[in-house]
């Protein structure tokens, strides 16, 4: 009986259960229903928005609320006739519905969480491809180009959180930033961010089969090498005896002393004729065994199983952190600054290469398909810029720390910054134990994130195409398979991460944080009657500076 007297709308706590204080964000003094009658709806068709269950709970809202008086509460609505959280909508005379949202910030992030989770989220397979980014552009160049296009990333990922907000008379609590695009460019801009985010999407799934099968291989090459006694310490290069790096491919480093590129040859001559080496290639076999293991991985209808251990990110980041750390203790700094000049153990400083770290730097700041998600758990929402920019701030630090550090780590002379691989872990020989780790945990995540990835992928194109992300088991497999064998194409005839990073993260950085944000931004202030002169120019430039990005790549 005392639950029955309490009020629809009360204005104090209740002590009752969370459902119950969903109600408490509606306005108290003006205690609307849960949906509005449209009784004024006028259409072609007359269709049932309102079911009929609701409609009679609507009925019983209303009775009571015409029984009971501004400080009466003994007639306020009993429990059964208030609606769940999930039943709850304010529906207008025009027929839009409004979720009414819940009172209880319990299920919010705070502050510090967001910030590691848009870290996590970022944090990818571009931070081993920095030290490679760094040595093409130049030490001194990398880095200021590398804190240039944080800072730019930045701000087009804050046009794209502010976006939605920014339309007026329209409900987009629950718009993503396709949905943005489809308001202002109507089918055009919905299915081109489409596009763009598919090719960032299946770039990065491209990228993660060419790395599961560089470190497939090492790590088998470890186990066999450690079972057999197999010694191939005759290629390594370091400066004390106990850390060691490598120069894979010394043929295509000119610069190379002669002695690495004939002791490398030696090796690569002495494994290739074992049956071992015949069965294990990198480039011919391995990509092949992984297609039995991801592709009915990528079929599974749901990807709730691998979500459970995204955690697996963040550690082996922390990892690679800790690796690097150690190794720049243990090699020390090898640096000469040669402004212009190309030397044979250093590269110059600023160097006409650099387009290719800006192509890598686009895909590894890249988050702006999925920020407004992201931010929408934040307890604050005041605070959104302020977190967004302090995790900028912190990606920006990690990659330049692994950076800077690996680059100037590399033991020049003997070998030369030139060797900087694409992949930074395989200037480092499979019998690096710390390495082998390494190797071993990132393959294990990307095993877990490749379906993931695919689920992704899945969900748009099917959603757009058949608007069922499950059409069927064909529609499905056709669509993985084509997905694998670009894969699988790319890890045996062109297994460069670094020009496959570079070349997505220009392709889709063009649509997604250059031109869409900029032409955005302007429209929104056209129309409000603020965009100025500077302001247009700015942004003007901005596109203008992803349209470059793209085209250089081709000309690397």
């Amino acid at each position: 009986m005392e639950d029955d007297s309490r009020p629809l709308l009360a204005s104090e706590p209740t002590g009752e259960s969370s459902y119950r204080g969903s109600t408490d964000s509606l306005d108290i003094k003006v205690k609307r229903p849960f949906h509005v009658e449209p009784r004024n709806i006028i259409a072609d068709e007359p269709q049932e928005r309102v079911s009929a269950e609701a409609a009679i709970l609507n009925s019983r809202v209303h009775y009571y609320s015409k029984l009971t008086g501004s400080s009466d509460r003994l007639l306020s609505p009993p429990n059964h006739v208030i609606p769940r959280p999930e039943e709850i909508y304010i529906y207008s005379p025009l027929g839009t519905a409004f979720k009414v949202t819940s009172g209880d910030q319990s299920s919010k992030n705070p502050s510090i969480i967001t910030i590691f989770a848009v870290w996590n989220t970022m944090m990818g397979t571009s931070i081993l491809s920095i030290p490679w980014g760094i040595k093409q552009a130049g030490f001194t160049m990398g880095i200021l180009i590398l804190i240039f296009t944080g800072l730019l990333l930045l701000y087009s990922c804050y046009i794209v959180l502010k976006s939605p907000k920014s339309i007026p008379y329209i409900n987009t609590s629950d718009w993503e930033f396709p949905d943005v695009c489809r308001y202002y460019f109507g089918k055009a801009g919905q299915w081109s961010s489409l596009f763009f985010s598919m090719v960032s999407l299946i770039g990065a799934m491209v990228v993660y089969w060419v790395l599961m099968s560089n470190f497939l291989f090492n790590s088998g090459q470890f186990i066999y090498n450690y079972a057999h006694n197999v010694n191939v310490s005759d290629n390594e290069f370091g400066t004390n005896g106990s850390d060691k790096v490598i120069c894979p491919f010394p043929d295509v480093h000119p610069d190379t002393n002669s002695s690495s590129l004939f002791l490398v040859q030696i090796a690569n001559n002495n494994t290739d004729d074992s049956s071992f080496a015949h069965w294990w290639s990198k480039t011919r076999t391995i990509p092949l065994y992984l297609i039995v293991l991801l592709l009915p991985l990528l079929c599974f209808r749901s990807a709730s199983f691998f979500a459970r251990f995204t955690f697996l990110g963040t550690i082996s980041v922390i990892y690679l952190i800790t690796l690097v750390t150690y190794k720049a203790i243990r090699l020390g700094f090898h640096l000469e600054f040669h402004w212009f000049d190309h030397t044979q153990f250093f590269v110059p400083e600023f160097r006409l290469l650099f387009p290719q770290l800006t192509g890598v730097l686009t895909l590894a700041f890249f988050i702006h398909n999925c920020i407004i998600t992201l931010m929408k758990s934040n307890k604050h929402q005041e605070n959104n810029v302020r977190d967004l920019s302090v995790a900028y701030l912190l990606v920006g630090l990690t990659y330049l720390y692994v950076g800077v550090l690996i680059f100037a780590a590399f033991p020049s002379p003997p070998i030369s910054k030139e060797c900087i691989e694409p992949n930074f872990l395989d200037n480092f020989p499979s019998s690096d134990v710390m390495v082998f780790v390494a190797r071993a945990f990132l393959l294990f995540q990307m095993v877990t994130v490749y379906p993931l990835l695919g689920y992704l992928v899945r969900v748009q194109v099917m959603s757009q195409f058949f608007g069922n992300v499950y059409p069927s088991f064909c529609h499905v497999l056709l669509l993985n398979v084509l997905i694998v064998g670009a894969g699988v194409l790319m890890a045996m005839f062109y297994p460069n991460i670094g020009s496959i990073i570079r070349f997505s993260g220009a392709t889709c950085g063009l649509a997604l944080v250059f031109v869409f944000p900029a032409l955005i931004h302007m429209i929104s202030l056209h129309r409000q009657g603020t965009l100025t002169w500077p302001s247009a120019v700015f942004h003007s430039f901005l596109i203008l500076l992803g349209i470059a990005n793209l085209l250089a790549q081709f000309f690397m």
